[in-house]
């Protein structure tokens, strides 16, 4: 298990200096998926970084198991055999494959059982086809992909993630993502993930962190966080929203009707393929719902919350 206790980071020492973490406590149990969401600028990547220890702490404590996580102040490699971080920098080998790269760290006493281990992580980023390729011919998106088997060559018990597929195109990334978090859980490895993107967590976290002002505003499933945001930053994360009479109401709540007190009029058809969003304009405000079909500009129509 993974322990953060009361922990607290700056950049620099002054006191005057605001926190980018400020007091932070959480926990993360052997092989579950933690996702860490925020603003840009609210502390994801600097969580990853002062848990892999690349950072030293002004106040707290941090432990895997009974081992505690130190700094640069007290190691001279930063990093634990036990964890692995994978960055938005990639720091591969450019000039060797990309199976020499997945397989560097892998001992060469059991040529057999490295070959099994590359060529399994080969098909969990889904790279068989470009296991003979030097790295530096890769696109952005595949040498991220090339970090994550790396990263899991060893089978850590704990891996970081940031951003994990930020580089990766659509036509990889949804069958990708299953790939890697379904190996994760198979393989009972812990993943905390610092990301922008609702896909990487809604079907697959265990519990959702939300930042916010260096702190932390809510630590809860996902799926009670999307029924109950309670914040607008976090309804923000999931889906098209809208404030009415101090409720978050997503747009999708919101149905057609004869006749309520909600009148709108259509400004605006949005194609998401399957669905209109729709912007309408109150006297007031700016309502987001959505149609099955496109509506006419300027159409008055009524909206209330679906039962």
């Amino acid at each position: 298990m993974l322990n953060v206790q009361n922990i607290t980071f700056t950049y620099t020492k002054k006191s005057a200096d605001t926190p980018v973490l400020n007091n932070l406590n959480f926990s993360v149990n052997t092989g579950e998926h933690v996702s860490i969401i925020g603003e840009s600028g609210s502390g994801k990547s600097t969580l990853l970084k002062v848990i892999y220890g690349e950072y030293d702490l002004n106040e707290g404590n941090i432990f895997w198991n009974d081992i505690e996580i130190l700094g640069p102040k007290y190691n001279l490699v930063v990093g634990y055999d036990f964890m692995k971080y994978v960055a938005q920098e990639f720091d591969l080998m450019p000039f060797i494959t990309v199976e020499e790269n997945i397989g560097k760290h892998l001992s060469n006493f059991f040529p057999k059982e490295k070959k099994e281990r590359v060529q399994e992580l080969l098909e969990v980023v889904e790279l068989e086809d470009f296991a003979k390729t030097k790295v530096k011919t890769l696109s952005g998106g595949q040498k991220q992909r090339v970090a994550l088997a790396r990263a899991l060559a060893k089978q850590p018990e704990i891996i970081l993630l940031d951003e994990p597929f930020s580089h990766i195109d659509n036509f990889h990334k949804q069958s990708l993502r299953r790939s890697v978090f379904n190996y994760l859980k198979e393989k009972n490895i812990a993943c905390i993930v610092a990301t922008h993107d609702s896909e990487d967590v809604l079907a697959y976290a265990d519990r959702m962190i939300v930042l916010h002002d260096s702190k932390i505003i809510a630590n809860k499933s996902p799926q009670e966080l999307y029924k109950s945001p309670e914040m607008p930053l976090t309804a923000s994360f999931f889906d098209e929203f809208n404030l009415i009479n101090d409720q978050i109401i997503y747009a999708h709540q919101l149905q057609r009707v004869d006749k309520s007190d909600l009148k709108v009029k259509v400004y605006r058809n949005y194609f998401k393929g399957h669905y209109y969003l729709i912007e309408g304009h109150t006297d007031d405000d700016i309502i987001f719902f959505e149609n099955k079909s496109k509506l006419e500009i300027n159409q008055e129509i009524y909206l209330e919350v679906a039962p």
